[in-house]
């Protein structure tokens, strides 16, 4: 995803709802549609970014136009690397003392969360995952010393503060090796179907080579 000045997310309950209200975020200033669809359980996601001003303008038109509909919804008018790298499922593995893992009821929760917490301590953004196979929640996981995951995790929480979205969280130290090898590959109880093995459709033979994953 490019690097915009800001990104909004608007999160409804509706997907008619949803598609109206994403349609009335673009007409109302020029601003880039990254994604619009639904999710587990039924909800639906709009994506955009461009300038601060302008995404702000989409932002507000779309809270307005999804009216009830509307679950939770976050606008980041500086949105910190790892966050929007992260949202194209890109991977951040480092050594590390802790790890926490937040958890949150909506995605727009879990995207204003972390992006405070990234930038207020000193911690890395290993994964961080939105709705689909999470029933509608979001989850990361950040590293880093003891200390600056403790202070992520206050920062994340004062971030949700009178808002719709909900948090816990687990903080862990000197994690053992058999679960750190699972979290660093992902959280995952199982692989999405893309990245699945399966026989090379090039080829008849048996036991054919399996396609490498993407």
């Amino acid at each position: 995803m490019a690097d915009f000045p800001a990104i909004a997310l608007v999160e409804l309950s509706s997907i008619a709802a949803g598609t109206f209200a994403a349609d009335r975020m673009v007409k109302k200033a020029v601003v880039q549609l990254l994604r619009a669809g639904t999710v587990h359980p039924g909800r639906y996601l709009i994506l955009i970014g461009g300038g601060e001003a302008e995404v702000g303008l989409a932002h507000a038109a779309g809270i307005e136009a999804g009216g009830p509909q509307v679950l939770d919804d976050v606008f980041l008018p500086d949105a910190h690397p790892q966050v929007v790298a992260a949202i194209d499922d890109a991977r951040r593995v480092a050594e590390y003392d802790s790890l926490t893992v937040l958890e949150t009821s909506t995605v727009a929760a879990i995207l204003r969360a972390t992006d405070a917490a990234v930038k207020g301590a000193l911690v890395e953004l290993l994964e961080m995952r939105l709705a689909d196979d999470l029933g509608g929640k979001g989850v990361a996981v950040l590293t880093g010393e003891r200390a600056d995951v403790e202070a992520a995790v206050e920062i994340a929480g004062r971030a949700l503060v009178g808002r719709e979205g909900t948090i816990c969280h687990a903080i862990i130290s000197r994690i053992d090796e058999a679960v750190a090898d699972k979290v660093a590959a992902s959280t995952r109880f199982r692989p999405p179907i893309s990245d699945a093995r399966a026989p090379d459709v090039k080829t008849n033979a048996p036991g054919g080579s399996p396609a490498k994953n993407k």
